[in-house]
């Protein structure tokens, strides 16, 4: 799971349908096993920045009316709150279903993501938020290394 990797949406009729794209969320960078950043940007104004998700209101954000663009909107204006230099989850191994899988956790929000690989260069993510119906699912395809 080693390096930077670019995320698009796979899931269809889920809350959280088109919320990364609207924030403008591009993927995800993996350091290390204790160095893991799950939200990476590239804003407008700002460019590609790593955010920190510990105030981000996500069951807010599924509840919300025209939500895609209040984000879409928002984001480039409250994201600088968001900046974070700082690794904000970690990497593990976790049983699912009887198959071993590497799993994201953050460090402040009761959230993992869990992938399989679909190959050598991509893999399946689902997002298990504790309280959230249905798992959210993603798709990562590998940009690079760790440290490039």
């Amino acid at each position: 799971m080693l390096g930077h990797w670019r995320g698009e949406d796979v899931t269809k009729d889920h809350p959280m349908d088109g919320l990364l794209a609207a924030s403008y969320w591009h993927g995800k960078r993996f350091e290390g096993a204790e160095a893991v950043f799950p939200l990476i940007h590239d804003l407008p104004l700002w460019g590609r920045r790593a955010l920190n998700p510990r105030f981000m209101p996500v069951r807010l954000l599924m509840s919300l009316p025209a939500r895609g663009l209040l984000l879409r909107v928002a984001m480039p204006v409250l994201a600088p709150a968001f900046f974070t230099k700082t690794p904000r989850a970690r990497l593990r191994t976790v049983q699912f279903r009887g198959r071993a899988h590497a799993a994201m956790c953050y460090d402040d929000k009761p959230i993992h993501d869990i992938f399989a690989r679909i190959d050598e260069h991509s893999v399946l993510g689902w997002m298990d938020f504790k309280g959230m119906a249905q798992p959210y699912f993603f798709k990562l395809t590998r940009k690079g290394p760790a440290n490039p």
